[in-house]
């Protein structure tokens, strides 16, 4: 497949706005696993209801575009639909564990694994402004985090590990995306996802009322925009320099908290946030200044 031009600008505004999404999806899933919205729903029962109502919203977008599909790489796509399930699974897991800002500070800590696999696996280089942008947002979110003697608690083990299998899925879409079109990625993806959920799924199942049903839908659907968003994104810049613009899922994350539950961030939280958005400023800057000169 023909390369395709590397767009920074806007890789990252598609990040961001994928981020937005993905927070939508982290504050459904606490909703779903707690009793929010009545009996509690397990972790892999709202996974499996993410991929089905995703699959369908995609298998509607193909329908209707009707792309042209090319072979798969049907092992590489296994592997990046497992880990995706997996961590994606874990995030909603600790989303009932421990407060939402908690979990997805945690969770997000996936961009920094995405860039550190990325050099190993993509052979990208990582020169000393994106190292800087890294540990930048890696001291925003420790502050979000508000580290204690009692952060290491179960769900926290979750988030990280979750965040884990999230950063290598991020180096495994890029290397698909130099192969295949995003529909087909996407496409895929979710079919392959919604088989392993569903399995997963059938040991906890039990039937959702209205409004989980409700939710469970809205976090399909969000999740289909956001996964659009961010392969479109790794083909247009290289993942280790879109990956950093995700910890902007702890901004929209704290937004939706005021918005919805009335919570309002305290100085500590503007802080992290701060840092974060100013990791993401530094690459944006970087980019384009080097772009400029060559």
């Amino acid at each position: 497949m023909t390369k395709v031009q590397q767009k920074p600008i806007l890789a990252a505004a598609l990040t961001i706005l994928a981020s937005s999404f993905v927070a939508g999806t982290t504050l459904l899933a606490k909703a779903l696993g707690t009793d929010a919205l009545g009996t509690p729903l397990h972790a892999l029962q709202v996974s499996q209801g993410r991929f089905l109502f995703a699959f369908v919203a995609i298998s509607t977008a193909v329908a209707i575009l009707r792309p042209k599909f090319s072979r798969p790489a049907f092992g590489t796509h296994v592997l990046r639909s497992t880990l995706g399930w997996g961590g994606v699974t874990l995030m909603f897991a600790a989303a009932a564990f421990i407060p939402l800002s908690d979990a997805t500070a945690i969770s997000f800590l996936n961009p920094v694994f995405g860039m550190l696999f990325a050099i190993p696996f993509l052979g990208e280089k990582v020169g000393p402004w994106r190292w800087l942008s890294a540990a930048i947002a890696i001291t925003g979110a420790i502050i979000l985090m508000r580290p204690t003697s009692g952060v290491l608690e179960f769900g926290a083990l979750v988030a990280l590990a979750g965040a884990l299998l999230l950063g290598i899925e991020v180096t495994v879409i890029k290397k698909l995306t130099n192969l295949e079109g995003p529909l087909q990625i996407l496409w895929i993806n979710n079919l392959i996802g919604l088989v392993i959920s569903t399995a997963a799924a059938s040991m906890v199942w039990i039937w959702p009322n209205p409004l989980q049903w409700a939710a469970l839908t809205g976090v399909g659907l969000l999740m289909a925009a956001a996964q659009s968003c961010f392969v479109n994104a790794v083909r247009l810049g290289d993942a280790s320099f879109v990956a950093p613009f995700f910890y902007t899922t702890l901004v929209f994350a704290a937004l939706y908290d005021g918005v919805i539950f009335g919570v309002i961030p305290d100085s500590t939280s503007f802080l992290g946030s701060a840092l974060i958005l100013l990791s993401a400023a530094v690459l944006a800057w970087r980019e384009t200044k080097r772009r400029a000169v060559t």
